[in-house]
């Protein structure tokens, strides 16, 4: 019997080149852009719906007068509520992201809140 030798190849390394480390880098962040895109979109939805804002009839509006706050406001035409829950009522119907006023500005009063004329 003859014996046969048998040689292996030799084993390669995996070598990745610059191009296929950023592809390869890029597939892993693929799901996490998907997501954020997703996240940002639909969140934007809110803000960039084309709704009238609040129904005619459940709001008025007063002029914000010079050394006047959202505080001092809500004391003057709600004496009888809560000033916090007023001022919060102003904010999110006002969309007043950092909750100031300025001198002149027109600003919109829930009805159950609104001094009666």
């Amino acid at each position: 019997m003859t014996t046969i030798p048998l040689t292996l190849a030799p084993r390669t390394r995996l070598r990745m080149t610059r191009r296929g480390r950023r592809v390869l880098v890029f597939l892993a962040a693929l799901p996490f852009l998907i997501g954020v895109s997703a996240g940002i979109v639909s969140g934007g939805a809110a803000l960039a719906s084309r709704d009238a804002g609040a129904p005619a009839g459940t709001y008025q509006t007063v002029t914000v007068e010079a050394g006047d706050s959202l505080w001092s406001i809500a004391e003057r035409v709600a004496p009888q509520a809560d000033p916090r829950d007023v001022v919060d009522a102003f904010v999110r119907l006002n969309a007043l992201g950092n909750g100031t006023v300025v001198a002149g500005e027109q600003l919109s009063i829930p009805t159950e809140y609104a001094p009666a004329h």
